[in-house]
């Protein structure tokens, strides 16, 4: 009767992209694709547009995790070596 109704969208494509990583970590796709109410027709089509760009995402996101971590280390000596300045000059000033 309406030939030109629009079906609406039910997921976004973040909610997407964490059914996909469900699989990716391990998780059966007839399991996940059951617990979202979703055809596994629809999970496969889904990973052929959306799965590469979750796989470079995880990369993205570990790298910058690892940088977060390279950097706060060197907050910290940064942070540690401006205490022994202070104290020194503490010292200094003292005598």
């Amino acid at each position: 009767m309406f030939p030109d109704r629009i079906r609406s969208v039910r997921y976004s494509e973040e909610e997407i992209r964490r059914i996909l990583l469900e699989v990716s970590e391990g998780c059966s796709a007839a399991d996940v694709c059951r617990r979202h109410g979703i055809s596994q027709q629809t999970y496969y089509r889904w990973r052929q547009r959306y799965g590469d760009d979750a796989h470079k995402d995880r990369k993205h996101v570990r790298g910058l995790e690892e940088e977060n971590v390279k950097l706060k280390r060197l907050l910290v000596e940064k942070e540690l070596e401006l205490h022994a300045l202070r104290a020194s000059l503490e010292r200094r000033r003292k005598s």
